[in-house]
C-alpha cells in the first residue's frame, strides 16, 4: 500500500499547463489518483482536499463528501493542499 503525501497545487501553475482537469494534472506530477470514468459518475478518484477550493464547470454525480472532491472534473479556484499517492 503507498504512503499517504500531502501535494501542493499551484493555481497558477495548473492554468498554464493546460490540462482539461486536476486529475490531468496532478498524473502530470507523478501523483497517482485512482478513477474510473474520468467524469463526474463514479466517484473513484475522490480525493482529500486539506486547504484551498474547487470548481465543478460540471456538476458531478458521484457522491463527495465535505472536505474531499473529484480532480476528474473540477479545477482549482485556488492554491491547493490535497492528500494523495506518489506513484
Amino acid at each position: 500500500m503507498s504512503e499517504k503525501i500531502q501535494c501542493r497545487v499551484d493555481y497558477t501553475q495548473y492554468k498554464s499547463s493546460g490540462c482539461q482537469s486536476l486529475l490531468e494534472y496532478i498524473e502530470n506530477q507523478d501523483i497517482e489518483v485512482h478513477y474510473h470514468c474520468r467524469d463526474g459518475y463514479c466517484g473513484a478518484c475522490r480525493t482529500v482536499l486539506l486547504e484551498g477550493q474547487v470548481n465543478y464547470p460540471k456538476e458531478p454525480l458521484a457522491f463527495v463528501r465535505r472536505g474531499e472532491f473529484l480532480p476528474c472534473c473540477s479545477e482549482p479556484k485556488s492554491d491547493l493542499l490535497i492528500e494523495a499517492e506518489k506513484i
